[in-house]
């Protein structure tokens, strides 16, 4: 597969893409933001629990 004819799929691609908007609807992004915000606190307590030789 060349470079070009790759590029072109690509371009296919993102132009469908246009059509359905990209949001399926049951993601949230409240929620999405909120469930990645308690997971990345989640894993920040974790690594501070293993460190407490400081």
């Amino acid at each position: 597969m060349s470079f070009h004819s790759a590029a072109a799929q690509l371009v296919t691609l993102a132009a469908e893409g246009e059509e359905h908007g990209g949001n399926h609807n049951s993601l949230n992004p409240a929620i999405t933001g909120g469930g990645a915000l308690i997971i990345l606190l989640l894993l920040l307590w974790i690594t501070t629990r293993f460190n407490r030789d400081r």
